[in-house]
Order: structure tokens, then sequence, then C-alpha cells
């Protein structure tokens, strides 16, 4: 069954004469060779996308004229690589840090010291507009930027050296005014950190972001 986004259902409800709009709908299919298999439509992608979560979830985004038959024949057509992709993942949850609670909690309070204004200077100073900063402790990403330009950082950045802090934020800053990863999207941010973006994300992927023991 499909149903709208959460981002979308809440909005809806905090404000009852909303005019619906969707951004992008979501389906649950259990295949039965590729498991779980996360479909989301959306009209912010013009090709299909496909990506394997930690847990062993298929995500495949793609625009809304793509049947959702033909995405599935797309990701199992890239059965070998999703098979092996899991494969890496599960190797390297075996070895991914982890860090005690009380240790996430110092953690949060830097962030909470060193996010705000560290993200207002540099939207300052390369003139960049957001709507909102959430910090957060995901473990999938270390930041996003919404379609309303809310940007969301995690705690887990403070394990990271200086620049790569700033890179990071420079990097969603950047999707303020690029929602994906054009060629403008990658020129921009290139030219924000002196010709190193590619540099500094084979440094960033050096990085693992831990896991909080229960």
């Amino acid at each position: 069954m499909w149903c709208a986004s959460r981002e979308i259902i809440n909005k809806h409800r905090r404000h009852p004469t909303f005019q619906f709009s969707v951004v992008h709908i979501m389906a649950i299919v259990k295949h039965p060779t590729l498991g779980v298999i996360e479909c989301v439509r959306s009209l912010r992608t013009r090709s299909i996308r496909l990506s394997v979560h930690p847990n062993k979830n298929i995500r495949l985004t793609y625009p809304f004229f793509v049947r959702q038959k033909d995405a599935i024949a797309f990701a199992e057509s890239k059965s070998e690589w999703i098979l092996k992709t899991r494969k890496r993942l599960e190797e390297r949850r075996i070895t991914i840090p982890t860090i005690n609670r009380a240790t996430a909690k110092d953690l949060l309070n830097e962030a909470r010291n060193y996010l705000p204004t560290t993200l207002a200077r540099l939207a300052k100073e390369h003139n960049f507009h957001y709507t909102s900063l959430r910090i957060t402790s995901a473990r999938t990403r270390w930041g996003s930027c919404s379609g309303k330009n809310g940007i969301a950082l995690s705690i887990f950045i403070m394990i990271l050296p200086e620049h790569l802090r700033e890179f990071i934020i420079l990097h969603e800053l950047c999707h303020t005014r690029f929602h994906d990863h054009s060629a403008e999207f990658h020129a921009l941010l290139d030219s924000l950190v002196g010709g190193k973006e590619k540099t500094l994300n084979k440094e960033l992927r050096a990085y693992v972001i831990p896991r909080i023991l229960e």
C-alpha cells in the first residue's frame, strides 16, 4: 500500500487547511529474493537510484513516470551488486567503533555549543540561507538538508577534525541552493573548499560513525 511520507503527513496534521501536495510517496515491498525494498516515487529525481541501508533494506527512488515493477526489475538486475554491498556492510558493522551513553551525551553537549554558531557563521560568510537547524544522533549520515532548507546535523560530527566538520556543514548549505548532487552542486562546493572536494570526501570516508552501546 502506498502512503505519503511522514514529513507530509505531519505537516498536514499541524495545518488542517493545508492543501495536500505530494513530494514523494513510499511503498514497502517484500521481494522473495532481495528482501525488503523501500519503493520511493519522487518528484525530485529524474532517474532510478538504488541504495542499500545498514539494516540491509534496499531503497529504490525513482520518478513518478516510472512504474514500480520496472524499478524493481532494475533492482533485480543489480542483485549481484546488492549482495556484495550487503556483505561489505556486514563486515563494516563488525568493525564499527562503539561509545557509551555518557560519551554520546558529551558529544551532544559539544554539538549544541559548536554547530549552531558554526553553521550561522559559514552561512553568513558565503551568503546561504537556511530555515532551521536540528541536531540529531543519526548514524546513517553526517547531515541532511530538507526541501524547505532545514538542516540536520549529527552529533557525531564532533568526532571529526575541524576542517571536516566545516566541510560537512558547507555540503549541507550548498543543498539550500541545489537539492541534488548535480554538477552545479559539486562545482559550488568545490569552489568553497579551494578545489579540494574530492580530497576531503576521501578523507571523510576514513571515518566511521560509532554505535552507541545500549
